[in-house]
């Protein structure tokens, strides 16, 4: 939000179809109890009988056709995201994020890069 701020105008949608990428709140949260026990998150989601990944873009590009953005700079690092948004019409430009890297999130960050495609400009 602080980078959108500094830009002066943004779009921050937030859609609750997509918690747990798209497996639900309660699954999220079940996900997170298989993480503890030693899964990754993909392989959480796996293990509850959900994809990987379930999220479409169908929305996000509805509201912001609505708001009459055709193109995007995007804050992700995740491929599908882009590409969603790019099947959908909606030009996307890509800023990478970064963060920091700790003890408590470097298993899942690089669980996201090496199981789900993320690009890895988080990991340093």
């Amino acid at each position: 939000m602080e980078r959108i701020a500094a830009e002066g105008a943004g779009v921050i949608s937030y859609n609750p179809a997509h918690e747990g990428r798209g497996i639900g709140l309660n699954d999220k949260l079940a996900a997170y109890a298989l993480q503890e026990g030693g899964l990754d998150t993909v392989d959480a989601n796996l293990a509850l009988g959900q994809q990987a990944d379930a999220r479409n873009y169908t929305v996000e590009a509805a509201i912001l056709r609505d708001l009459g953005v055709e193109s995007i700079r995007l804050l992700t690092n995740n491929p599908d995201k882009v590409d969603g948004l790019l099947a959908l019409g909606i030009a996307v430009l890509r800023v990478p994020l970064s963060g920091r890297v700790n003890r408590h999130n470097r298993a899942y960050l690089e669980a996201k890069i090496m199981r789900l495609g993320h690009w890895p400009d988080v990991i340093s």
